[in-house]
């Protein structure tokens, strides 16, 4: 349903009300509306906002000021049901401008520092600053998540043309937008070639779309489609699931590999996800690497490929993608370790 027939499903809804207690809050949005013939949902913001404003003026600090009367109360339900359309109207502005960018993080082989592959971050343009986490939050949260999804997916197909052609492309997908009809039209839409992608799945499959998501994704598995779990963690059910999926990359986050190299507990598990990783075939990825201490470790354990911080910062700029196809040198590693030096964890779409 798009943002315009919901907000007129709610003007309809409170213009229709007869309680009288509503009747300062319907005069106010009639007038709103009158002002913009057509489009309701920005009546409603613009409602809402001088709702705030006024509400704001009602309750000055000590000294700022003379009183003005407030506009009345909005009713909580409205005020929810306003909120959800200003949500709306933020998120489809910002498909509708296509103000996102795509940054991507090497991802390194371990064994001989070369880079392996590349993992997609989504970059907001936005005059608030917030962060990727929350805008794709907020998307979920009124129902555009995928919409928010597949044009991060098709930013950062576009993107990827300028990477070294030898390296694969990790797009992080929830798994519902895997079972999206958008999915196979990503595909036939952009010039990456399906071998060089990499689905990072960034949820757990629902058990109720196990089934569905399998179906969706098993013919692009057998073009050369691959799949990574992300945050990968070591419970029974976990690992059971892994088996029967078998994904071509497990990824390791902070939980693991934090003190990796001074926790004998950490270690060993550590230890046991390589044993597992390489009894059912699939490529153990660390993600946060930031000493060179846990980068010295990983590597004795065998890990096949890692990122964080320390290997590469997460980068627009097309001209620092094309080195990485030369080895990471030790004098370029201590660089990249001073940078890093006090940096902490870092959550989706900003990955260390």
């Amino acid at each position: 349903m798009s943002v315009r027939v919901q907000a007129w499903g709610i003007i309809a809804g409170v213009l229709s009300d007869t309680d009288p207690s509503g009747a300062g809050v319907r005069q106010r949005l009639s007038r709103s509306l009158e002002e913009n013939p057509g489009v309701p949902e920005r009546a409603l913001l613009e409602y809402l906002m001088e709702s705030r404003r006024s509400e704001s003026r009602s309750h000055p600090a000590p000294g700022a000021g003379p009183v003005h009367p407030a506009l009345p109360v909005i009713p909580p339900k409205l005020a929810e049901q306003m909120d959800a359309i200003r949500s709306m109207s933020r998120i489809s502005a910002l498909l509708e401008s296509r103000m996102l960018m795509t940054a991507f993080q090497p991802i390194y082989g371990l064994s001989d520092k070369t880079v392996v592959g590349a993992e997609a971050l989504s970059r907001f343009v936005s005059d608030d600053g917030a962060a990727a986490e929350l805008w794709f939050a907020e998307a979920a949260s009124v129902g555009l998540g995928a919409n928010l999804e597949f044009a991060a997916l098709g930013s950062a197909a576009a993107a990827a043309r300028d990477l070294p052609g030898h390296l694969y492309v990790s797009l992080n997908i929830s798994p519902t937008s895997c079972i999206d009809p958008r999915l196979p039209e990503l595909f036939d839409h952009i010039d990456l070639p399906v071998n060089r992608v990499v689905l990072e799945l960034t949820e757990d499959i629902p058990d109720a779309e196990y089934l569905q998501f399998m179906a969706a994704v098993n013919p692009f598995r057998e073009q050369g489609l691959r799949l990574a779990l992300d945050d990968t963690q070591p419970t029974a059910g976990a690992l059971s699931r892994m088996l029967h999926l078998q994904p071509d990359f497990l990824k390791v986050g902070r939980n693991i590999i934090s003190g990796v190299d001074t926790d004998e507990i950490q270690r060993a598990l550590a230890a046991c996800l390589v044993d597992f990783s390489a009894q059912i075939g699939t490529s153990l990825v660390a993600e946060g690497i930031e000493t060179p201490g846990e980068l010295k470790a990983l590597t004795e354990l065998g890990i096949h490929a890692g990122q964080g911080y320390l290997l590469g910062r997460p980068s627009v700029r097309p001209q620092d993608w094309a080195g990485w196809n030369t080895p990471l040198d030790p004098d370029g590693l201590k660089r990249q370790l001073a940078d890093a030096d006090g940096a902490g964890a870092h959550p989706r779409g900003g990955a260390s």
